[in-house]
């Protein structure tokens, strides 16, 4: 009996020990087995950014989109918008003993150069009459009428502006210093994707017109706007609070008091400006939300990738189209709106200009006109790599030796 006893004893021991829970581990009801959605290695949202670029751009830039995506996951190239409210002779001196130059401005002498050129020939036209039935003649006339598109007088208005923006030549990585105050506190240059200053140049503002821009924040283009140094009125809107704080920091950074309060600043659902003033403004620029290509595979942070935003990023053509109308509906008859993205998406470009005039055909009674801006291709071909297959508008594309952009811009006016 005792050595059953101790048998017992042994067996029940052994069963104590199995049941007791060891070292880090729980009582057995309150063990349970992890789920693989949280044991699965987290795919970054650059990483889904860059496939869905591979899979879509690639089909539609063909043999041009492993040179831009080098460029899109190589640094960035900037460019120096000289702040016309500083003193800035210093700087311009400066910055040209580094061998920048200002795009903008050379763009102006080409046109006026093309426009010599074509006042030349037409002179000398009637000399070439008995040419006109051969094949030489047939392309000289085709180069004269396209000389005379490219520098027609509404061309060179919208290269004439006060803007001056300084890039380092094709092929030239220097960085430019951080931007300094003069001694009224102003700073000298503002630095910023110099492809977003061809929507600008697009909107071709002149003097006395009441500008919007509908998506401001956080107010490159709007600063752009102001070194115009024409907008009657300027309205800068954007629906988030913390972007419109920046906005307001770059006005205090860059403009003079006494500039700063021709400048209207709100924090509105931009869909709904038309309520608020519509049929208003000469010019309204609609920089709208996009995929951001560049941010979209280099930055974790703020990234419209991420697993938790994709409804957002799949409702973006739809609040792309919508602020578009709004930007429409608030141009007075023959005003102008620019739309651009800094995206590759022909969803998010060519088909959001083309949904917009069908609604505003089909709802509005509006009918609105496509500009045609492929003389910028020609103009500010040094300086940006342009995508020459764009049905509507005009698209810059990344390149390892002017590595600006994406930048998408279409010009429209409301008939």
């Amino acid at each position: 009996m005792a050595a059953l006893g101790g048998g017992c004893r042994g067996a029940l021991g052994l069963l104590l020990r199995r049941g007791r829970p060891g070292p880090g581990q729980g009582p057995r009801r309150h063990r349970h087995k992890e789920k693989w959605a949280t044991t699965a290695p987290r795919i970054p949202a650059t990483r889904l950014a860059l496939h869905h670029f591979d899979m879509n751009y690639s089909l539609h830039l063909k043999e041009l989109w492993p040179s831009v995506r080098v460029g899109l996951l190589c640094e960035q190239k900037y460019g120096a918008l000289l702040n016309n409210f500083s003193c800035v002779d210093h700087v311009t001196e400066e910055l040209e003993l580094l061998n920048a130059t200002d795009f903008v401005s050379e763009a102006s002498q080409k046109a006026q150069q093309l426009q010599c050129g074509a006042d030349a020939k037409e002179a000398g036209r009637g000399e070439s009459v008995s040419q006109e039935e051969s094949g030489e003649g047939r392309t000289v006339m085709h180069a004269e009428s396209m000389m005379h598109a490219e520098t027609s007088p509404q061309l060179r208005a919208s290269i004439s502006s006060n803007i001056k923006c300084y890039t380092f030549p094709r092929g030239d990585i220097t960085r430019f210093r951080p931007a300094r105050p003069d001694t009224l506190g102003l700073l000298d240059y503002y630095l910023m994707d110099a492809a977003s200053l061809l929507p600008v140049l697009a909107l071709n503002v002149q003097p006395d017109d009441f500008v919007l821009d509908l998506c401001a924040a956080p107010g490159g283009k709007t600063l752009a706007l102001l070194q115009t140094g024409v907008c009657g009125h300027l309205a800068a809107n954007d629906i988030s609070l913390s972007r419109t704080k920046r906005l307001y920091q770059i006005l205090h950074s860059y403009v003079p008091k006494e500039m700063r309060e021709t400048v209207s600043v709100t924090s509105c659902d931009g869909r709904d400006w038309e309520q608020v003033e519509g049929g208003t403004f000469h010019k309204v620029l609609v920089d709208v939300p996009c995929t951001t290509d560049r941010h979209s595979v280099m930055e974790q942070d703020n990234n419209i990738f991420h697993k938790r935003r994709t409804k957002e990023r799949q409702m973006l053509p739809m609040l792309q189209l919508q602020l578009l109308m709004a930007g429409i509906l608030a141009t007075k008859p023959r005003g102008e709106v620019v739309y651009s993205t800094c995206s590759l998406s022909p969803l998010q470009n060519e088909y959001v200009i083309e949904r917009a005039i069908e609604i505003a055909e089909t709802e509005f009674n509006i009918s609105i006109h496509v500009e045609d801006l492929s003389h910028f291709r020609m103009l500010f071909q040094d300086t940006f790599s342009f995508f020459s297959d764009c049905r509507l508008g005009e698209l810059v594309l990344p390149h390892l030796t002017a590595n600006f952009g994406p930048m998408y811009f279409c010009k429209l006016r409301r008939m």
